[in-house]
């Protein structure tokens, strides 16, 4: 017994959009639509992966584009956000920052722009239904042009404050310089979005200086190779930048030999602010209360740290004034409740 990982209040900020599917969701429109999966898709889910080297980076990215061409109707993608905003519930998420890439969706739906409100409406009617508060993360793709980049930020900057929270940048970092896609940053920026770029996951230390330095962000999705550069890990520490871990995704990926070998201790030991994430669930078989599961059982974390954890989630997210005090009062209130390793001293014990 211990407390309940699921109960503990937390906000989600490393989720992509077709990542977040589930794998019933996806065997389901796959069939619906006659649509072809693998049988890394189905028989042998979730698929063995890795991406340290350029062939395992393109399997990878070859199964998310197979599982997202299932996404063709409307009714598609509000499935897959309200099932989400479901299962982010129930593990306990009262926040959820969704990442999108409206060019990977454009041909079903009539353009980015459309994709775009859709996905923001979707998001709007599950978050009612749910209580769970969703803020959406419009992202570039490091593999594509630039410019590309620029118009994404443009979309991104004209939907602030109708639940776009911030401008991402995804895909292979050891393609596209992050300089490159500085200007897209600046416009996103100007319009009061968080930058959340992904760093650090499959290239080294450098990549994640290059988030700093080049794009000012708020957030880096990943940034475990951070913790291989003393000097980085203290600007990181004192800047006060969100790392988005995601361990299960850095073993299955290879990022990682084993879950022991995710530097989480070490990147807390060294002051960073970490929020865990689960990345691409439908791909890695596991959700966000896996990975706190992971940080209590392999890495020996107890209760006051795992809360700190799913405080600096929410300190770390864009979510409005209300609902933070609501998240951290509950997180308050899962750590004060007794905890059942620890049972009353024998002279304490009641007797009747």
């Amino acid at each position: 017994m211990a407390r309940p990982l699921a109960a503990l209040p937390k906000a989600h900020l490393h989720l992509h959009f077709t990542g977040a599917m589930r794998h019933a969701t996806l065997v389901d429109l796959a069939a619906r639509h006659r649509a072809h999966l693998p049988e890394a898709l189905q028989a042998d889910w979730p698929p063995r992966l890795s991406a340290a080297d350029e062939r395992g980076w393109f399997r990878f990215q070859r199964l998310y584009d197979i599982a997202r061409s299932v996404i063709r109707t409307e009714d598609d993608l509000r499935r897959l956000v309200r099932e989400t905003a479901e299962d982010e519930r129930a593990e306990g998420s009262g926040w959820l920052e969704i990442q999108v890439d409206p060019s990977g969706y454009a041909a079903y739906f009539g353009g980015i722009t459309s994709v775009a409100e859709l996905v923001l409406d979707a998001a709007a009617e599950a978050a009612a239904a749910s209580g769970v508060g969703i803020g959406v993360i419009i992202a570039a793709n490091r593999t594509k042009h630039p410019l590309e980049a620029r118009t994404l930020a443009r979309l991104a900057a004209g939907l602030a404050g109708h639940g776009v929270t911030g401008f991402g940048l995804s895909n292979d970092e050891r393609r596209g310089k992050a300089a490159d896609f500085a200007p897209a940053f600046r416009i996103a920026a100007r319009a009061g979005l968080l930058a959340v770029p992904h760093g650090g996951e499959l290239a080294g230390p450098e990549s994640v200086r290059a988030c700093l330095d080049e794009l000012n962000a708020d957030r880096i999705g990943h940034g475990v190779a951070a913790a291989r550069d003393q000097e980085l890990a203290e600007r990181l520490a004192a800047r006060q930048t969100t790392l988005e871990v995601c361990p299960a995704s850095n073993v299955a990926l290879g990022i990682a030999a084993s879950p022991a070998d995710v530097p989480l201790r070490i990147l807390l030991d060294a002051g960073i602010q970490v929020a865990l994430g689960a990345d691409d669930p439908l791909l890695f078989g596991r959700r966000l209360v896996a990975q706190y599961e992971q940080a209590r059982q392999v890495h020996g974390l107890p209760d006051e740290t795992l809360a700190d954890l799913a405080r600096m989630s929410v300190r770390g997210s864009a979510a409005p004034p209300p609902v933070r005090a609501r998240l951290l009062t509950g997180i308050d209130a899962w750590l004060a409740a007794p905890d059942p390793h620890r049972l009353p001293a024998p002279g304490n014990a009641l007797t009747g």
